[in-house]
């Protein structure tokens, strides 16, 4: 296992960590094929598959979730970030992808994306690597 650090710089925020990823793959040696477990061990945090060639489509998911959920309705949690643990929720807190021939498996135009909801912070990802 490896631990990936992440600094977020605001309190919403999709970072597209697919290098830093693909660097940790790499930097095990081979595996032809295999599983990268990736697993955010947060509350307010998550994280996502999707497409990192236009960064529209990362506002266009911030901009919705915020939406659906908004930071003040009535939420009981005292914190104040009752939006956040509501985003992490649906969003998600682990993904597993493919490995091949020591590479990451993704469609074309797709990456995956930490998802912070309550930054900024410094998190952390845990990557865990099988062969299959």
């Amino acid at each position: 296992m490896k631990i990936l650090n992440v600094t977020s710089r605001s309190r919403d925020e999709l970072i597209d960590i697919t290098e830093k990823i693909q660097q940790v793959v790499s930097s095990v040696g081979i595996i032809e094929n295999g599983y990268c477990m990736l697993f955010v061990p947060h509350t307010t945090a998550g994280i996502t598959i999707n497409e990192s060639a236009d960064p529209s489509v990362k506002s266009d998911i911030l901009m919705m979730l915020n939406a659906l959920i908004p930071r003040e309705a009535g939420y009981r949690h005292l914190e104040g970030n009752s939006a956040a643990h509501v985003k992490s929720t649906l969003v998600g807190s682990s993904q597993l992808v493919a490995i091949e021939q020591n590479r990451l498996v993704l469609g074309t135009w797709q990456g995956i994306f930490f998802c912070e909801f309550d930054g900024p912070r410094n998190r952390k990802v845990h990557v865990h690597l099988f062969n299959s």
